[in-house]
């Protein structure tokens, strides 16, 4: 099944690339690798703020690192053209706006690598890291940047 087909079937739309919120680009391509700079979680279009641990609990974060992930996944197919060109999803790296005693950043974070691993199959295994940080831009809950090698 292509990435196509499974973003159908789970009934995503891809959004444009987001235009930079400071002095970056959305993305940087170098030989294989594609870096995508950090997506802050958006619900309705607007930041989805909170902190975790204060006023978040863990499921409330993951339909909001799911909703980065279909971020992601956009502007990682405006910097390859197809998504079916993605060899791996090689890396993301999540920061969790959270409290100092919050102590599950990673499963706020699975909410965006289960669904790469949907959407990519093998290919969206894998690597990760998830930290617990003081504020986000924004007051976002969740920030997520991602390294995908491609064809």
């Amino acid at each position: 099944m292509s990435v196509y087909d499974k973003l159908k079937e789970l009934n995503i739309t891809l959004p444009p690339v987001a235009t930079p919120a400071a002095a970056y680009v959305p993305f940087v391509r170098t030989g294989n690798l594609v870096f995508l700079s950090g997506h802050t979680a958006k619900k309705d279009g607007k930041p989805w703020t909170g902190q975790f641990g204060k006023n978040m609990t863990t499921e409330e974060g993951k339909p909001a690192a799911r909703s980065v992930a279909i971020d992601l996944m956009g502007t990682l197919q405006a910097a390859v053209g197809d998504l079916n060109k993605v060899k791996r999803i090689v890396k993301v790296m999540s920061l969790v706006n959270s409290t100092g005693d919050f102590t599950e950043q990673h499963l706020v974070t699975n909410g965006c690598s289960q669904l790469l691993s949907e959407v990519f199959g093998d290919k969206g295994a894998h690597a990760r890291s998830a930290f617990g940080v003081a504020q986000i831009p924004t007051g976002s809950c969740v920030e997520i940047e991602l390294i995908a090698e491609v064809e």
